[in-house]
């Protein structure tokens, strides 16, 4: 962490008294958001290797690489992005992955380590409402920032629910607190600092779930639907996640749901540009064979083609479990063995379809969210039975009403995606995924698109089993680990690997989470663990690795 200013914090002793977070705003306030300055990266600075160019790889590099660190960037993908990148077809531009922008200033934070501004680069434009989220029976609530709004539209449907819903404000803005402002960008590296939260974990009510923390204070079903399904977006059931998941209802209010116009790819080629302005060497269909250790510490990697990499440290953006499984000998893990890895609960997975129509529909919100008939049910039979079923709810995706560039004049382009079970299902995509396109289709023409297959042009999908080949995902699922408490802080898999000096973990199955701003919060957290560049003794400068780092007095 940067100095303070003394502007701002008076004594040592008045800094202590202030959260992490209050900390780190004024730390800002100082430096980071007044357009800092990169570190020299000279033949002599350690080197640093990245293992995969998702959002959590491209945040860890350009902060490794501003700290003063040699950094090469790797990928079996021919693009950046991971799971955010980009697909062009027949004049369609479709954003792969993520499409819901919140908590923007962690891009921001990026920009300003390099010296830049990210409005200059990438336009960020609001999106309202937030949410259109459509029932079965065909009624509809606008899920919106506005207190006001929001009260309105729960009277609508429920008028003794006004009350509660004021108090389940004042409830996920006390656990944003503490769950994201204090604890989401430190790491949880040994059991201590587990224990020294479990007291505010417990006035938190952690130990409830996301739906029955918004049960306690909603008895309308609609209503608890609308407040409880935002761990589907970060891959939880809302039935299982941990209530400080709630957060998310006030990080949204907050800082805003946000569009970058040319979409979410534009913000990794933008991640991406500044790293070239760096000099970062970033290498695209270079697939990573192993990890190299070399006396219980990370010495570089190997790729496919049998070309090695040295390097003074690693950092894992790849899925934590295929990391483990896949990249790291089992001879160098003695606590992540490949039971360990199997064992764990992953998240479910996605079925996407990307699809272009030659006229517009105008009613269709930016991000839409169609329910099923069944809430409970569905999920039970995704998460705990993994069963593919024959109902399903469903996140549709219409950037055109935002930006219409992402289309040809005239069209609109737009993707929907299905929660599934991951891959223990044994369902067989190969032979499942079109019958489930025109189920999704058929369905969609029935509520919000009509006539959709008169008007269809282009298409594309995305199943479980290519979220297993194309990301390598454990189990093909698409947010890693899932959020349950028992996975979750110390009990997730740590950045900071307990079997491999120096190697670190990025991304959505490390701490604290999936989702953008859990990403973008785990490479923060390397900025507290990872050794300062000076804390290196570097006796191999520029081919990519020296000794291992000495310690500094």
């Amino acid at each position: 962490m940067a100095p303070f200013c003394p502007s701002v914090l008076s004594s040592p002793r008045q800094s202590r008294r202030m959260s992490w977070l209050t900390r780190l705003a004024h730390r800002d306030d100082a430096t980071l958001n007044t357009r800092t300055e990169p570190a020299p990266a000279g033949p002599d600075a350690p080197h640093a290797v990245v293992v995969g160019a998702g959002m959590g790889g491209l945040a860890s590099a350009v902060r490794l690489r501003a700290r003063g660190f040699r950094v090469t960037l790797l990928d079996r993908l021919d693009q950046p992005g991971g799971r955010a990148r980009v697909f062009e077809q027949d004049g369609f531009t479709f954003d792969a992955g993520p499409t819901v922008i919140t908590a923007p200033f962690l891009f921001e934070e990026l920009w300003s380590l390099c010296g830049r501004d990210l409005e200059d680069d990438v336009e960020l434009v609001p999106v309202d409402p937030f949410y259109r989220i459509r029932f079965d029976d065909g009624t509809a609530f606008n899920y919106t920032g506005d207190t006001d709004e929001m009260v309105e539209e729960i009277r609508r449907f429920a008028p003794e629910d006004v009350d509660g819903y004021r108090r389940f404000l004042e409830k996920s803005e006390e656990i944003f607190e503490v769950g994201f402002e204090e604890l989401g960008h430190v790491p949880f590296d040994n059991v201590t600092d587990m224990l020294r939260i479990v007291p505010a974990m417990m006035k938190l009510e952690s130990h409830r779930t996301v739906h029955s923390l918004v049960s306690k204070y909603i008895s309308h079903p609609k209503i608890r639907k609308v407040l409880s399904f935002h761990p589907l977006l970060v891959g939880g059931n809302p039935f299982s996640t941990t209530s400080i998941y709630t957060l998310i209802a006030h990080l949204e209010r907050k800082w805003g749901v946000w569009y970058a116009m040319g979409g979410t790819g534009s913000l990794v080629q933008g991640l991406s540009d500044l790293l070239a302005d760096l000099d970062v060497t970033q290498r695209y269909g270079a697939e990573v064979d192993q990890i190299l250790v070399e006396d219980e510490t990370a010495s570089g990697v190997r790729l496919s083609s049998g070309e090695g990499i040295p390097a003074d440290l690693v950092v894992s953006n790849a899925d934590v479990g295929w990391t483990y499984r896949h990249l790291v000998a089992p001879e160098h893990r003695d606590t992540w063995t490949d039971r360990k890895v199997e064992d764990m609960d992953y998240s479910m997975s996605l079925f996407v379809w990307y699809f272009g129509t030659d006229r517009t529909y105008e009613d269709v919100e930016h991000h839409s969210i169609l329910l099923g008939p069944r809430y409970k049910g569905l999920l039970d039979d995704i998460f705990d039975h993994k069963e593919l079923a024959d109902d399903f709810s469903l996140y549709l995706h219409r950037p055109t009403k935002t930006d219409p560039s992402m289309a040809p004049d005239g069209h609109d382009a737009f993707y929907v995606l299905s929660p599934v079970p991951h891959l223990e299902s044994g369902v067989d995509w190969r032979q499942q995924a079109e019958p489930y396109r025109q189920a999704v289709e058929e369905y969609l023409a029935d509520t919000v698109l009509p006539d959709l297959g008169e008007h269809l042009v282009t298409s594309r999908m995305l199943t479980p089993r290519e979220f297993k080949t194309d990301y390598k995902s454990l189990k093909g699922a698409a947010f890693s680990v899932e959020p349950k408490l028992t996975q979750s802080a110390w009990f997730r898999p740590h950045n900071q690997s307990e079997d491999v000096d120096h190697l670190y973990f990025a991304g959505a199955g490390t701490h604290p989470g999936a989702g953008l701003p859990g990403v973008l919060s785990s490479a923060r957290v390397l900025d507290t663990i990872v050794p300062a560049p000076d804390a290196f003794d570097v006796s191999v400068p520029q081919n990519g690795a020296g000794a291992h780092p000495e310690p500094v007095a």
